[in-house]
This record gives C-alpha cells, sequence and structure tokens, in this order.
C-alpha cells in the first residue's frame, strides 16, 4: 500500500484555546474570534472536521446535540455487561435511530458524522452491536443504520476495520439471512465501509462476504435488496488511492466461480418492473472482468434478456435502463494484473474490454439475435439524448470489432445514418462520439450508400477527417 498522506488535525480543546486567545490576547469579538480561528487553520492545511465551531459562551462541544447522544449511548453501554436487554433496547434503540438522523440530515458536509466520529463513535457503535441480542431486530437495523451514517471516509472506514466491524456485520447478516430489513440495512454498512478502502474489502472477502451474498441472491424470494447490489459494485471497484495494485480483478473472477454472475443474470429476468434492474445491471457489470465470465453470462440467457430490457426501455422511454444495459453489453473495462499481482501504471495502462459482445461467440449471438436492428430502434426512440446515442455507438462498435461482416450489418441496419445524424445534431459531442469510432460508419455510409455521400462527406470534415480517402 502507497503511504496515506499525511493531513494535520487539530483536537477540540486547541481548537477551542486558539478562538479564547484571539479573544483575550487580540480583543477580538466572540464571532470575529471564531472565524479567523477557522480561516487561519484552515491556510495552514490543518483538517477541521469533527470540530465544533461555535462561539464561546453559545454552547460548546457537550452541547452539541449528536454529542448529548453520544453521550447518552455510552452511559448505556458502561452500566451494561456482556450483552444489552429490556428497557436497555428500547432506549439504544431510540438512541440509535437520533443518532442516524443527525449524522444523515446533515450529511451534505459531514459534520455531526464527522464530530462523532472523532470523538470515538465508530468505536462505540460497533462495540454496542456486537452486544445486541440476535432476535432483537429493530436494534440491529438501527444500529446499522447508523454505523452506515458514520462511514464518510477513509478515516472512519479504517476506525470500523479497526474496531473489529466487518466481522460483527458479517456474523449478524449471516445470522439473519431471511430478513430483509437486516440484509438492507446491514449491506448498506458493506457498501459504506468497502468504499476507498482495499483493506476493508480485503477484510470481508477473508470473511467470505462472497459466499454469503451468493446465499441471499440465491434464496431470495422476495422484496429487493438494493444495497446489496452497490455492494457488489463497491468490492468489485478499485477506488483507493492508497493502493498502487487492487485486488479487486481477483475477486471478481472468485464472484463469477462461484456462481455470483449467474445468480445476478437471474436477478435481471424481472426486467423493468423490477427496481433493481438498473442496479443489478451495474454488479454484473463490475462482474464481467474477463472473456470467460463474459461467456458465462451469455451462456446463462444474459444476452436475451439484456436484449429484451433494451427494447422494453425503449418502448417504455426509459433512458436509464437503456444506458445501463447497453453499456453492460457493451463494455466494462479493469486493469489487467501482472502475474505477479501487479498492475500497470502511468503512462502504460493496458485496458481489458470485458464486455458481453467482448468474444466472437457473443458477438455473433447478439447480431443473429436481432441485437443491431434493437439497437437502432432504441437510438430512433432517443435521437435527442446523447447519453443514450454514446451507449448505442459503444455497443455497435464492439460488435464490430474484428468482425467486417458485422460491420456491413450495422451499416446496412441504418448506423452509418445514425452516426451522420448524431454528428449533425450533437456537435459538441464529436470527442466522445470518436471514442466510440463513429467514423468508421459514416465512412462505410458514404461508401456503400450513395444518397449518405454528401453527409457523410460533411460529418466527416467536421470531425478533421476529410483527408480520409475512401
Amino acid at each position: 500500500m502507497a503511504p496515506t498522506k499525511n493531513v494535520r488535525t487539530i483536537s477540540q480543546e486547541a481548537f477551542d484555546e486558539l478562538v479564547k486567545e484571539n479573544i483575550d490576547d487580540l480583543g477580538m469579538d466572540p464571532a470575529e474570534a471564531l472565524e479567523d480561528a477557522i480561516q487561519t487553520l484552515s491556510l495552514q492545511g490543518v483538517d477541521l472536521s469533527g470540530i465544533v465551531k461555535c462561539v464561546p459562551g453559545e454552547g460548546g462541544i457537550k452541547d452539541h446535540p449528536a454529542m448529548q447522544c453520544l453521550d447518552k449511548l455510552n452511559q448505556l453501554n458502561a452500566d451494561s455487561k456482556d450483552q444489552f436487554g429490556g428497557q436497555d433496547l428500547v432506549q439504544i434503540t431510540a438512541l440509535l435511530n437520533d443518532l442516524s438522523e443527525l449524522c444523515i440530515s446533515n450529511k451534505e458536509d459531514s459534520g455531526n458524522a464527522a464530530i462523532v466520529a472523532k470523538n470515538g463513535g465508530i468505536e462505540l457503535v460497533c462495540l454496542i452491536c456486537s452486544k445486541i441480542p440476535t432476535e432483537s431486530r429493530q436494534c440491529l437495523v438501527s444500529c446499522f443504520k447508523a454505523m452506515a451514517s458514520l462511514l464518510t471516509d477513509v478515516q472512519s472506514t479504517e476506525s470500523f476495520r479497526a474496531s473489529g466491524g466487518p466481522k460483527i456485520v458479517v456474523g449478524i447478516l449471516s445470522d439473519g439471512i431471511r430478513d430483509l430489513d437486516i440484509l438492507k440495512s446491514g449491506f448498506t454498512v458493506v457498501a459504506a465501509a468497502a468504499s476507498g478502502n482495499e483493506v476493508v474489502k480485503q477484510s470481508l472477502m477473508d470473511l467470505r462476504v462472497d459466499e454469503l451474498i451468493l446465499q441471499v441472491l440465491s434464496g431470495q424470494t422476495q422484496g429487493s435488496i438494493q444495497s446489496l447490489y452497490d455492494a457488489i459494485r463497491v468490492l468489485l471497484t478499485s477506488d483507493d488511492n492508497r493502493v498502487v495494485a487492487s485486488e479487486v480483478y481477483g475477486y471478481a473472477r472468485r464472484f463469477a466461480k462461484i456462481g455470483i454472475a449467474k445468480a445476478l443474470v437471474e436477478s435481471l429476468h424481472g426486467g423493468l418492473s423490477s427496481p433493481s434492474l438498473v442496479s443489478a445491471s451495474i454488479a454484473l457489470k463490475a462482474v464481467a472482468v474477463n472473456d470467460e465470465i463474459c461467456k458465462s453470462i451469455a451462456d446463462a440467457g444474459g444476452i436475451d434478456v439484456l436484449l429484451k430490457c433494451v427494447d422494453d426501455s425503449g418502448e417504455q422511454r426509459n433512458k436509464t435502463v437503456a444506458r445501463t444495459c447497453c453499456s453492460l453489453l457493451s463494455k466494462s473495462c479493469t486493469m489487467v494484473p501482472f502475474k505477479n499481482g501487479f498492475s500497470i501504471v502511468g503512462d502504460v495502462i493496458l485496458e481489458l474490454r470485458a464486455s458481453l459482445a467482448g468474444s466472437d461467440s457473443n458477438k455473433s449471438a447478439i447480431v443473429e439475435k436481432g441485437g443491431m436492428d434493437k439497437l437502432i430502434k432504441l437510438s430512433a426512440r432517443f435521437s435527442d439524448d446523447p447519453s443514450v446515442l454514446q451507449e448505442v455507438m459503444a455497443i455497435i462498435s464492439v460488435l464490430c470489432l474484428r468482425s467486417p461482416d458485422n460491420a456491413t450489418r450495422a451499416v446496412e441496419a441504418g448506423a452509418g445514418d445514425l452516426a451522420i445524424q448524431a454528428m449533425q445534431k450533437f456537435p459538441a459531442a464529436q470527442t466522445l462520439l470518436l471514442n466510440n469510432g463513429i467514423d468508421k460508419f459514416i465512412r462505410k455510409a458514404k461508401e456503400n450508400h450513395e444518397s449518405c455521400k454528401d453527409a457523410a462527406t460533411d460529418a466527416l470534415r467536421d470531425l478533421g477527417l476529410d483527408n480520409y480517402n475512401s
């Protein structure tokens, strides 16, 4: 792991003392003293998150609502032994609800969450969670919600890890495998804790969270667990800038090996009526990191269900589903690890175009199932939305890569006309369109269709490719 960047911090006591010095020694009025302290420390690069910033005499940290809630939880925890029971559980549930509400309502700048975290809140909530009986369902859900509200950055997720949070959460999830509310709130914690923290991801994988995820996916008979799909996506995303070589590529292969990819395909069969269609598609894209996995997804019926979703999204004018399903069909890029486990970084980055359309067999399957026509039809329905057109051009480009026959089919289906129209309608999106290979279709249209020749020539000139010799 790369060295963590040093961040200057200050204690609440030192901050309050600086404000007091501004008043006593420099003669500032309280409001001016507070503002000066904030500006001075900010200019010095001091991290003020978790600091209660108030004018002396108007209440300090002890009067802060979040801290008052934390103090009450501390007292209840100190009075208990190994496990909470009776009236304590009622009080703890109410206080945890208050705590999560205070942190969520202030989520935009993480103010209250940072204050609680800086004062031992994460360690306390983890300890409380470990002392709640497994049958106290509502209290556990409240604890998970409070925990998730506090996990806002690497420092907080590190505190969660150091407090045994991963083991506590996975243990409760395993015991509550049939309880929808516990699963929803618990996987919300998993997603929040693993976000931006490679070490937490590893801890969760060491605890076999992948097998737990498969259990839930396989046994889920009713209800939708949005947070489960979020957890899959986060666990398989390389997002910790402290790490030179992420292990997420290996985790994705492990997910696929035990059957999570196939289980995710099954979850797509609900189509547009499923509230988790987009999240499940994004999760499946995170798993699809190599050709073997993409083929297994196709073998499990992934292409059929996605093409149906593409069709339905056009009919129902659902551009979010349209973009997501096209993206899953066309592309999912990840870094290719060396044999020694290190990834290529810097200027020499190799991308693995791990897409359902990335293998020749899958390309043929998509085209044979009418995929090209479905994509052109979809583009006609969203002709005014460049974000959808971009995804359509991306999948068509992948389908035509190393396949002259598919390229010809694409132009015959109208890809050349689509490319020209997109260029004319969205000139500001030229770079994105070029990255998706739009010039190839314009050139083919120019070569093969007399009626397109003038428009194609103009489009190529706009792209700066008018010297191309057709």
